[in-house]
């Protein structure tokens, strides 16, 4: 539980700190921003079939889009949550989107007016040719190959695509809130992000230093009257943008001292690991602090400098803009998967990075060790969940610290093949904690890269094609082949603080809950201590 700090009336001249429940909201074009809005064809064929298709349908039933989201069983579903008195602005962002997106719906069309071409007469010859009936908002920003079974198709070169116009950075924008019990936010794919009575809405790109002189502040206290200046407060924003800071100073950060590794659970997937030497942040999503019966770690739990963070995969639940923009002035070093080169369904994280305003990012592929003064980071194989798609900027982690201790983070990856993963033990021997996901049911291929397939699917194919992670199988197989002393099931969205990234909701009737209580009672009947995280949670290993 973290209670939040109050102070007396904030004056011009007092030295003040940013709250630790103040929260950036990352928007482009008023829709809350994650991975794929940002690398422009994605973003392109999201606010075509996905911002618009949504928009359309509350204008015409919001009654409907009202009763769905009260509904346990349609939270994450494309619905606005909005009551039908909003109808009016949704339909004025949707003729904005169509005027001021018209050049990135124009592109949209292009992607698909080329598949069809290619789909339509490139059966096996030369695409020499090819080149010439690129529909012109593509020339020279596509290559054309076949695969070896003779299927047409194409890559972008995505870094001349962020010089394009159709990476319009004047459509971003931050909301700054502040978060008494988010429990009750809109989820981030679904609902549009409409003026609110206590929201500050500033028009500034996600690369903004200003952003880092703000977050900076909750250690470094700064003059109240500088804040206001440099964030261009107007009058009637300065009431708002006052109750975002408070003159009492934060607790000091404790490092940790020991000669072991320190690993706290931060909620879902994120997880910090401590030595006296390094600090490093997995798949960072922090929650804010506010009065809760569920303890919980929050942003002043995190250390004044973070050396690593290292993300496992490109969903929004594992890469949260959000968190990553508050936390950027203490990042030294950013660790991402690297992606295909140029897939629409794979957009590159790096480029990602680097439009966020990370100076130091680093891509590492399967098999690849990254080596650092105190540990090493190799990117294991990671397997399943992006519903068959050619996705490789995914990897799990594992943190070894000078042989002597070994930390996998298997994040949502499912265990599709043991044989991988035994070839895998021939090189690096056993592994001392496993952190698996089992969110083994997973969204259909639609929820997330419905926009992006250029042929609508046949809704048995889709269904069968699941963003899930490890059965109780699976998971057994894997924890047999590497035999680790610990094993935490995670990254299962379960905390009520996630549900507007994660949508999820258990019983225990619900198949994740089965099949980890499965894995959990299979661990402890072998001498393996086995446990499913919620909320938070302290280990501290010795190394020998």
């Amino acid at each position: 539980m973290d209670k939040e700090n109050h102070s007396t009336e904030i004056e011009i001249t007092d030295l003040v700190y940013v709250k630790n429940n103040v929260a950036i909201e990352p928007l482009i074009n008023k829709w809350y921003a994650w991975a794929h809005l940002l690398s422009p064809a994605t973003a392109a064929l999201n606010v075509k079939h996905r911002h618009l298709t949504i928009m359309d349908s509350y204008i015409k039933f919001p009654k409907s889009h009202m009763l769905a989201v009260k509904r346990p069983e349609m939270l994450g579903g494309p619905f606005i949550d909005y009551d039908r008195e909003r109808v009016e602005e949704i339909k004025e962002l949707r003729d904005q989107t169509l005027k001021i997106c018209a050049e990135l719906l124009e592109f949209s069309e292009s992607i698909h007016e080329l598949n069809e071409i290619l789909i339509q007469n490139a059966k096996g010859c030369t695409l020499k040719d090819f080149y010439l009936k690129v529909p012109g908002k593509l020339r020279g920003l596509v290559e054309l190959y076949y695969d070896l079974n003779n299927n047409p198709s194409f890559r972008f070169f995505e870094t001349l695509l962020y010089e394009t116009k159709y990476y319009n950075d004047s459509l971003q924008s931050i909301n700054l809130l502040s978060i008494n019990n988010d429990d009750s936010r809109s989820f981030l794919l679904s609902t549009p992000r409409l003026p609110e009575s206590e929201v500050l809405n500033k028009s500034f790109k996600f690369n903004d230093s200003r952003i880092d002189v703000l977050f900076g502040s909750w250690k470094r206290p700064i003059q109240y009257g500088i804040l206001k200046k440099i964030f261009e407060i107007k009058d009637n924003e300065d009431s708002i943008f006052k109750s975002f800071f408070t003159k009492t100073p934060p607790e000091k950060y404790k490092k940790y001292s020991g000669n072991g590794i320190l690993t706290r659970y931060f909620g879902h997937a994120c997880i910090l690991i401590e030595t006296k030497d390094v600090s490093i942040l997995i798949d960072p999503v922090i929650s804010y602090g506010y009065e809760s019966d569920i303890s919980r770690y929050t942003y002043s739990d995190l250390p004044d400098k973070i050396d690593i963070v290292c993300i496992t995969h490109n969903h929004q639940d594992h890469v949260l803009i959000e968190t990553l923009l508050r936390i950027r002035h203490k990042i030294s070093q950013i660790i991402v998967p690297r992606n295909n080169g140029g897939e629409l369904q794979d957009p590159s994280l790096k480029l990602v990075f680097d439009k966020l305003g990370f100076k130091n990012v680093l891509e590492i592929s399967e098999m690849e060790t990254i080596n650092f003064n105190s540990c090493s980071i190799t990117g294991i194989p990671f397997l399943g969940e992006h519903a068959d798609l050619n996705v490789r900027s995914k990897i799990c982690p594992l943190v070894n610290f000078k042989q002597k201790f070994k930390i996998l983070f298997a994040a949502d990856s499912c265990n599709h093949e043991p044989r991988l993963y035994e070839r895998i033990h021939k090189n690096l021997g056993n592994i001392d904690v496993i952190f698996l996901g089992m969110e083994c049911d997973g969204a259909p291929l639609s929820w997330l890269y419905g926009p992006l397939m250029l042929k609508k699917m046949e809704r048995e194919k889709d269904q069968s094609r699941r963003l899930a992670g490890c059965n109780f199988d699976e998971a057994k197989a894997l924890i047999d082949i590497f035999s680790p002393k610990n094993v935490f099931v995670y990254a299962m969205g379960m905390e009520p603080w996630l549900r507007y990234i994660s949508s999820i909701k258990y019983t225990s009737e619900s198949r994740p809950i089965i099949e980890s209580d499965k894995l959990i009672k299979y661990c402890n009947s072998n001498k393996i201590f086995g446990e499913r995280l919620f909320g938070e949670k302290i280990l501290e290993y010795p190394i020998h």
